[in-house]
């Protein structure tokens, strides 16, 4: 992609920011996969004057956390994809989870996908798509709403109270906010009672069927503590939705029991 630059107006950084925040807000800059980007938009996105924005880059260059190109543009560096392996929430839980995500893509030819709570927000951290499934909105690593979408509402029935709390504060004063909190509250006890939960909402995407279906589970360890949420997606509204809410329950549990397999054998190997 081309690095169109941000209508946004770059300022300085407030005084005395630390290197680092602003090597991040670098980093994030970048907002779609494979996206290139030049000095003058980097600095745009990032709030920073062009001659901290090139020297910063030039360090995360050096460092292999971005690329340039021989057009001067900047990417993202291969070598920050190595260190998002070593994240245990994000591809830890991913590697335990592939097998089962592998058996419910072959059998409902639909997407499935996997993902982990931070903060007030869901974070993709895989999915495997078919040919002929719809086309979704979120991408792998890209942030999804806790509150308006099936994974979401999976991962807010294992998130504390308090997490959910925020999240409907947030959009306390929206048009609608009364029905829309009482509808996401129904769907976090349904997900706490069943271990899964079914969601049928429009279509954000403006091709293919005008609504779509999630449906989720949370993926909970021995302690109760929520580890991620695996759901698949489908087109229009829930049939076949009871045969899928048992093979994901399935799923979630077995995700479970693997994830702890692997912690027992780190343990294990960590005692010698």
């Amino acid at each position: 992609m081309s690095g169109t630059e941000d209508v946004r107006v770059s300022g300085r950084p407030a005084d005395g920011e630390p290197l680092l925040l602003r090597a991040f807000r670098i980093l994030a800059a970048y907002r779609v996969p494979g996206e290139s980007l030049t000095l003058s938009s980097l600095a745009t996105r990032a709030c920073l004057p062009k001659s901290s924005a090139l020297r910063i880059a030039t360090q995360l260059v050096e460092l292999g956390a971005l690329e340039r190109l021989g057009d001067g543009q900047f990417v993202i560096g291969l070598r920050m994809m190595e260190l998002a392996t070593m994240a245990p929430r994000g591809y830890g839980l991913r590697s335990a989870a592939l097998p089962y995500m592998e058996d419910l893509h072959r059998v409902t030819d639909q997407h499935v996908q996997l993902a982990v709570r931070e903060g007030t927000e869901a974070v993709l951290v895989e999915r495997l798509s078919a040919r002929n499934a719809i086309v979704v909105a979120h991408r792998v690593g890209g942030r999804l709403p806790l509150d308006r979408t099936g994974v979401g509402i999976a991962l807010l029935a294992v998130s504390p109270e308090a997490v959910l709390w925020e999240v409907l504060r947030s959009s306390e004063h929206a048009a609608g906010a009364a029905e829309h909190h009482r509808r996401v509250r129904q769907l976090v006890a349904a997900a706490r009672r069943d271990g899964v939960v079914a969601l049928t909402a429009a279509n954000p995407i403006d091709v293919g069927p005008s609504e779509v279906t999630t449906i989720a589970a949370p993926i909970v360890d021995a302690q109760g503590q929520g580890l991620g949420a695996i759901s698949i997606v489908q087109p229009g509204g829930q049939t076949g939705v009871n045969a899928l809410r048992v093979a994901l329950r399935t799923a979630s549990l077995g995700i479970a029991r693997a994830v702890a397999a692997k912690e027992t054998r780190r343990t294990y190997r960590g005692g010698y």
